[in-house]
Order: structure tokens, then sequence, then C-alpha cells
């Protein structure tokens, strides 16, 4: 079992852990990415889309989401093992997400500021990722 340290301590919100059964919610890593997926999407409505660069919002909205969704799906699998590998799936989806964020940004459709808030909640989600997948390898 892992340790108990920042990476799983439930936060007094709504997402403490005496209102549920279910233990992804409990990963500070998982609630942060809900947190990112709901203003990234909260972003994604206040721009207008053309016709043209619609595919591009959805994309965004698709790879934010990803990012909690396979936290808790590996969160919900047997193994260490699968649960690794879908932490390195929300990884990806995140860089992603930074990725159609810069976009965003190149494009003038987004501002600097907005972009820099935005990978600075990145970077966080990241470390606690990173910091969860080592401890959850260690024992495997």
């Amino acid at each position: 079992m892992m340790n108990s340290n920042s990476i799983s301590e439930p936060q007094n919100n709504m997402f403490d852990s005496s209102h549920h059964n279910f233990p992804y919610k409990d990963l500070i890593v998982w609630q942060r990415s809900i947190q990112f997926a709901s203003e990234v999407m909260d972003l994604t409505e206040t721009l207008r889309i053309t016709r043209k660069n619609y595919r591009l919002f959805e994309q965004m909205e698709a790879a934010v989401t990803s990012i909690p969704m396979n936290i808790a799906e590996g969160k919900g699998r047997i193994s260490k093992k699968e649960f690794c590998h879908f932490l390195m799936i929300a990884r990806g989806s995140l860089y992603e997400t930074l990725t159609l964020l810069e976009i965003f940004m190149f494009r003038s459709w987004i501002s600097e500021d907005v972009y820099n808030q935005f990978e600075n909640q990145a970077k966080e989600i990241s470390i606690k990722i990173n910091a969860l997948y080592k401890s959850i390898s260690k024992s495997i």
C-alpha cells in the first residue's frame, strides 16, 4: 500500500472521503485534475468557435477530461502495474492538453497570461502524477 503523503490525502471539500466509497476520489491528483478540466472547459465555452476550428475545441475537451478519467480507471484496476499504465496515459493527456493550450495561445485565442496560469496548474498535476507513479512502481 502507498504511504500517507500529500499525494493521497483527502481535502476538506466536496471530495471529502467520508462521503463516498470510491478510493480514486481520495487522490489529490485526481481532485486537481477534475478542477483543471472544469476550468479548461469553462475557457473553451468563452472562446469563439468557428466551424473550421471546432475539432480543436472537441479535442481539448477530450484530452482534458481524459486526465482524471484515466487516473480513476487506473485506481479501479486490480494490479499496481495497470494503475501505473493509466497514470502514464493521464500524463500524456495532460501534455496533449497543454500543447493544445499552447496552440490556442499562438493563434491568439488565449493570452499568454491565461496560458501561463494553466501551465502552472499542469505542472502541479504532472508532479503529482509522477510522484504517485514512482510511489506505486517501487512496490511492483
